[in-house]
């Protein structure tokens, strides 16, 4: 079950909700487990995609501003394309891009700074670290496995509330993401929600959105998730 949570507390800087009775402090029957949003919270996928975008656009002979699209990642794919495509095109346009996706964006797409340190951290805690992304799955595993960062399960296809369904399922106690998408999916698993303001949204607007604790990256991740483990 998820933890839950009392008044805010701080440790090192970072605001913690401090634990009731039987929470993290108390429960040592089970692993911690923590999911983690991919596209601008585990890698900065904004060049990989501008270079697909634009890939896509020469084979198809239609204008897409990929400059325009990788200021809005977060959501599915299709909910790009139609901004671009006929509705009837859109399915084959993401057949074709997700297919063109593998040769040109893996490469050209880096980790985002902790990324890697936020996985180990963890494990260091003793517990599971799990991705759930909107993105096509085969092309996740692709990004992890070429960056070297291996989660103990990952997760595609899936788009904010949706995202609950593979939290449940692994039973996530808390959820890591970059989008107000990603805080109404931990939302909806009842995790807690640890926003990180890497991508299209504000720190403003993802506290605005119910985060219940938001970080500037990765890089405060073990600090926090530190003060979370040890309350």
């Amino acid at each position: 079950m998820p933890y839950h949570f009392g008044v805010v507390r701080y440790h090192s800087g970072v605001a913690v909700p401090a634990a009731r009775p039987g929470t993290m402090a108390a429960m040592t029957s089970r692993a911690l487990t923590v999911g983690f949003d991919l596209d601008m919270t585990l890698i900065d996928s904004r060049p990989g995609i501008h270079a697909c975008y634009q890939a896509l656009s020469a084979r198809t002979g239609t204008y897409i501003d990929a400059d325009l699209a990788i200021t809005r990642l977060g959501p599915p794919l299709v909910d790009e394309l139609v901004n671009w495509f006929p509705a009837e095109r859109v399915d084959a346009m993401a057949d074709l891009y997700r297919e063109m996706y593998a040769t040109i964006a893996i490469a050209a797409t880096p980790a985002l700074p902790g990324a890697r340190e936020a996985i180990q951290a963890v494990r260091a805690a003793g517990g599971r670290a799990i991705v759930v992304t909107a993105k096509y799955e085969p092309n996740a595993k692709l990004h992890l496995e070429h960056l070297g960062m291996e989660p103990d399960a990952v997760i595609g296809d899936l788009w904010a509330e949706r995202k609950a369904e593979a939290l449940l399922e692994h039973g996530a106690d808390v959820y890591v993401g970059d989008h107000v998408g990603d805080i109404r999916g931990a939302r909806t698993a009842e995790a807690f929600s640890v926003a990180v303001a890497t991508g299209p949204c504000p720190a403003e607007e993802l506290r605005a959105a119910g985060a219940d604790v938001v970080l500037a990256g990765l890089t405060e991740f073990p600090g926090w998730l530190t003060a979370y483990a040890h309350p």
